[in-house]
C-alpha cells in the first residue's frame, strides 16, 4: 500500500496537543530566518557564560528535536515510537570536541549503543560521526595528502583504531552501523577509512554503512567506483544517501579559497544526483543496502516505486527510509503504517553539548526551501482535524 503523506492523523498520533501546539510556535519561530540568527547567536552567548538557560532549552527545543539526555531517557519515546512502527537510532549528537579523552568517551558511548542496539528490536542501527572520534584537522590533513607530524602520526593511528574496534564489534554482534559524512575537506580521509572496514566487515553482508552528501556532483561516480571495488574484492556497500548539511559552509570556502565548489549548482540539480543514486543502487541491490536519509516526498515516492518496479516487499530488509526526530513526522508513520522500514535518528546528550546539533537544525531548516512552511501546514492541519474531532 503505497503511503498517504497527507494523513495527519496517523502522522501526529503520538503527539498530545500540547505537544503539537509545541512543534507549531517552534516551526514558527523557526521560518522566520533574522529570529533564527539571532537566537542561535543568544543561545550560543548563554551557553559559553553559563547562564542558567538549559531548563527553558529542554522544555521547547532540546524535547522537540532530542530524545533525551541520556539512553535510559531516551528509552519511552524509542518504545512509544516503535509501538507504531517506527525504529529509532540513537545517535549521541555531542560535537566540537578536541581531546582523546573525549574521543574515547565518544567511542565508549557508541560501543554501549551496539550492545543497546542488540538487545532492542526497536533499534536497528547504531551511528557514529568521525570527528567524535579524532579532531577535524587530522582528517583535514590527511584528505590533503599533508605530511604528519610525528605526534599526529599517534593520533591518527588512535583514530584507526576507534574506528576498528567500533566496526569490529558492530561485525561480531551482527549489528549494522551507520557513519556519518562531514565536510568535503576532510571527508575523503573518513571514507578511505570506512571503506577499509568495508573492505574487512562487510564480507557476508553490510554491516559497516558509508554515508553519502549527493548535493557533492562527485558522489554518483564515487558509489560507482565503490560497487566496482565491491564487486571485483567481495564485499557488501552500506549506503546511506542523504542531500548534505554543510551547504552553505562547503560554497563559502570554495569562494574564499578560490577553488571548484563540490557542490551541485542549485537544489533541481542535488535532487536528479539524489534520485540518480537511488536509481543506479536499486539496479545493483545484489552488492547494495540502503538507507534513504531524507525529508523529500518525492525522492521517497521514488524508491517506493522503484521497490514495486523491481517486485520487493515493504519490509525488504535491504531497504530503508530515515527521517530526524522531530522533522517529517507524515512521511516516517505512514511509511511505517504501510509497512516500510522507518527509521528516526534520535539525537541525545546533555543539553549543552548537544546545543551546536540543534542550532544547526534550525538554520537548515531556515535554509531548506519549502520545509518548515511544509511542516507548518501539516501541524495546522492536525489542530484543525482535532478541533472539528472534539
Amino acid at each position: 500500500m503505497r503511503p498517504n503523506f497527507e494523513n495527519t492523523a496517523i502522522a501526529f498520533e503520538l503527539k498530545s496537543d500540547s505537544q503539537l501546539e509545541r512543534a507549531y510556535f517552534l516551526f514558527k519561530m523557526i521560518s522566520m530566518e533574522p529570529l533564527v540568527r539571532i537566537g542561535a547567536a543568544v543561545t550560543n552567548f548563554a551557553i559559553k557564560a553559563h547562564l542558567p538557560v538549559e531548563g527553558l532549552i529542554r522544555a521547547t527545543v532540546f524535547d522537540h528535536f532530542c530524545g533525551g539526555v541520556s539512553e535510559k531517557d531516551c528509552l519511552p519515546i524509542i518504545d512509544n515510537m516503535y509501538g507504531n512502527g517506527v525504529y529509532s537510532i540513537l545517535d549521541y549528537s555531542a560535537e566540537g570536541k578536541e581531546v582523546d579523552n573525549q574521543f574515547d568517551f565518544a567511542m565508549e558511548k557508541t560501543l554501549d549503543i551496539l550492545d543497546f542496539v542488540k538487545e532492542k528490536d526497536a533499534m536497528p542501527f547504531a551511528v557514529f560521526k568521525p570527528t567524535g572520534f579524532g579532531r577535524f584537522k587530522i582528517f583535514e590533513k590527511v584528505t590533503a595528502g599533508s605530511e604528519l607530524t610525528e605526534k599526529e602520526k599517534g593520533e591518527w593511528d588512535r583514530i584507526v583504531n576507534r574506528f576498528e574496534k567500533v566496526c569490529k564489534k558492530a561485525h561480531d554482534l551482527d549489528v549494522s552501523l551507520l557513519i556519518d559524512a562531514e565536510e568535503s575537506w576532510m571527508q575523503d580521509a573518513a571514507d578511505d577509512l570506512v571503506l577499509d572496514m568495508m573492505r574487512k566487515y562487510n564480507k557476508e553482508k553490510a554491516v559497516v554503512f558509508n554515508t553519502f552528501q549527493m548535493y557533492r556532483w562527485d558522489r554518483m561516480d564515487y558509489i560507482k567506483k565503490l560497487y566496482k571495488l565491491a564487486v571485483d574484492e567481495g564485499f557488501k556497500i552500506g549506503a546511506k544517501v542523504v542531500r548534505g548539511a554543510y551547504m552553505e559552509k562547503e560554497n563559502e570556502r570554495a569562494e574564499d579559497k578560490e577553488y571548484e565548489t563540490p557542490i551541485c549548482a542549485n537544489k533541481s540539480l542535488t535532487d536528479e544526483n539524489f534520485n540518480a543514486s537511488l536509481d543506479y543502487m536499486m539496479e545493483h541491490l545484489d552488492e547494495f543496502v540502503i538507507f534513504s536519509g531524507t525529508h523529500n516526498e518525492q525522492s521517497t515516492y521514488r524508491l517506493i516505486d522503484l521497490m514495486e518496479k523491481y517486485g520487493l516487499p515493504a519490509n525488504d530488509e535491504r531497504i530503508w527510509f530515515g527521517q530526524l526526530f522531530g522533522m517529517s513526522d507524515h512521511i516516517t508513520y505512514n511509511l511505517a503504517a504501510s509497512g516500510y522500514n522507518s527509521v528516526k535518528y534520535l539525537p541525545y546528550g546533555p543539553v549543552r553539548d548537544v546545543m551546536p546539533y540543534l542550532i544547526r537544525r534550525a538554520e537548515e531548516n531556515t535554509s531548506v526551501a519549502g520545509q518548515t512552511s511544509r511542516e507548518l501546514a501539516l501541524i495546522t492541519k492536525e489542530r484543525k482535524r482535532r478541533k472539528l474531532a472534539d
